[in-house]
């Protein structure tokens, strides 16, 4: 692919984006940017987050991890699946009947104030990670097999991307957001599909013989029966339900759409067929990585040190400009789809949860959409400083780094949410801190030293459910019974509602 037709494609692209930020955001005020104004189609959010939550982790990362763990990530998926329900059956409900803009409200009557702060700046450092580590992906592919060709430094594409994505969702939000989302999705999934068919085109084979092929040479074994591998299946399984309860129902950037449609019902038919959706999409993804290390062998295609770049060495290097354009356009919409959403997040957060924006009744409408402005732009540029500083230090998949960390960060908001829906006991708030704090260490000492103190097992993403137990103990430890709490979802104060 020439530099000019690469270009080319990226102005295309950034002006469909650009055009659909002008419609959404017409008459746009902080409603808008915040939720929506309650108005987004449930089955235009269910579609649209199918990119916002495969990302680039799953654009890249999948398909590579084919060739060492098969098809072992869809016992993942099976597990999204139960995580979905929970969100759909017991969070939805009580988000929408508080009428919650953030999410992490919900702690500030149940615990106090110090467990509020907690929540939502486990949050913040969460989703910084989080989204750095997607974009990082995307845009080192996009800087090594485009960028570097014309001599621009890796800091200028990091900055680039992030000053588009801060204009097309500074004044429309999550409302923009909602509908970008679908874009994206699109060009993710047609990329994955028309690589497949171009691939077996090339190698003459059909979708039936190529399924045959990948299951002869091992690719699509699922089922790791291993109680010691990290993939083993009940491992997988439980781990993808709880991945999903933290990293969707306690995520602000996912929740936030789905408090943008009309009512519960619409946001839990969302949610439900989202859930089901994921299945088909990344067993399309598994099976892409099959294709692609299929292709490979056959061809004599070098394997990358890194899988992740196994999808754009074969699709830019080997395959014919059809099957390149269709991969950038894929790999341009996960870089925008892992960071505009999260922006949008942070920015609520911050503003609604530390600065308290939605509590102070004489504060004017500019106002607010001044402050949000400076925040928005503020978690902009610390994005891009710890996506730059994140490419010296890179030494692993992507994918199992990501999962990793989140088991740390997240662990303490599953533990606070649980304890607060499950028990009626009221925590000594101002010790709450200490607990989010101790129980990530706690978690990390026992997931280095679990093959020698507990007779060889190896903690995978499960250490998620450990860090939500030790801190659901720890809070129980520094709690006491009150009466008082009758139902978790009805005793919240009307007042503090944001």
């Amino acid at each position: 692919m020439s530099s000019n037709l690469i270009l080319f494609s990226f102005l295309i692209y950034t002006v469909i984006i650009f055009a659909i930020s002008r419609v959404t955001a017409r008459r746009a005020n902080n409603e808008t940017y915040f939720l929506g104004n309650r108005n987004s189609p449930w089955f235009v959010v269910a579609y649209g987050m199918i990119g916002a939550t495969l990302s680039g982790v799953t654009f890249m990362s999948v398909p590579g991890l084919v060739g060492d763990e098969g098809f072992s990530y869809m016992m993942l998926v099976f597990g999204y699946v139960g995580g979905y329900l929970v969100i759909g059956l017991v969070l939805l409900p009580m988000y929408y009947k508080l009428n919650l803009t953030s999410i992490y409200t919900y702690l500030l009557k149940r615990f106090g104030f110090s467990s509020y702060k907690t929540g939502a700046f486990y949050f913040i450092i969460s989703r910084l990670i989080g989204t750095s580590f997607r974009m990082f992906l995307v845009v080192n592919v996009l800087q090594l097999f485009v960028f570097d060709h014309w001599g621009i430094p890796f800091s200028y594409t990091v900055g680039l991307f992030m000053i588009l994505i801060l204009l097309y969702t500074f004044q429309g939000g999550i409302k923009t957001i909602v509908w970008t989302d679908t874009l994206q999705t699109t060009f993710m999934l047609s990329a994955v599909i028309i690589t497949i068919l171009i691939i077996g085109s090339t190698m003459d084979l059909s979708l039936g013989e190529l399924w045959q092929r990948a299951s002869s040479e091992g690719h699509t074994r699922m089922v790791i029966t291993d109680v010691t591998d990290q993939r083993f299946y009940l491992k997988q399984f439980f781990s993808g339900m709880f991945i999903t309860i933290v990293m969707t129902g306690l995520d602000q950037d996912m929740m936030q759409k789905n408090l943008s449609c009309r009512n519960l019902r619409d946001a839990q038919k969302n949610i439900f067929s989202f859930g089901f959706i994921l299945i088909p999409v990344n067993f399309i993804f598994l099976f892409l990585g099959a294709v692609l290390w299929i292709y490979a062998g056959e061809y004599g295609v070098i394997p990358p040190q890194t899988t992740d770049d196994l999808f754009p060495t074969v699709a830019l290097h080997h395959l014919s400009i059809i099957a390149g354009l269709t991969f950038f356009f894929g790999l341009i919409s996960a870089a925008y789809s892992s960071a505009d959403g999260t922006l949008t997040a942070l920015t609520t957060v911050f503003c609604v949860d530390f600065l308290g924006l939605k509590r102070k009744p004489n504060i004017t409408e500019e106002r607010v959409k001044k402050i949000r402005y400076l925040v928005h732009i503020s978690f902009s540029i610390l994005v891009l400083f710890i996506i730059v500083g994140y490419r010296a230090i890179n030494d692993a998949a992507l994918i199992s780094k990501l999962f990793t960390i989140a088991g740390y960060t997240y662990g303490p908001l599953l533990g606070l949410y649980f304890f607060g829906l499950y028990t009626r006991r009221k925590v000594i708030d101002k010790w709450v801190p200490l607990v989010c704090i101790a129980s990530p260490i706690l978690s990390y000492v026992l997931s280095i030293n679990s093959q020698q103190w507990f007779w060889g097992y190896n903690f995978g993403f499960e250490i998620l459910m450990v860090n939500g137990l030790i801190t659901t103990l720890g809070l129980y430890i520094l709690s006491r019974n009150n009466k008082k709490i009758a139902n978790n979802s009805t005793y919240y104060d009307e007042k503090h509602t944001s």
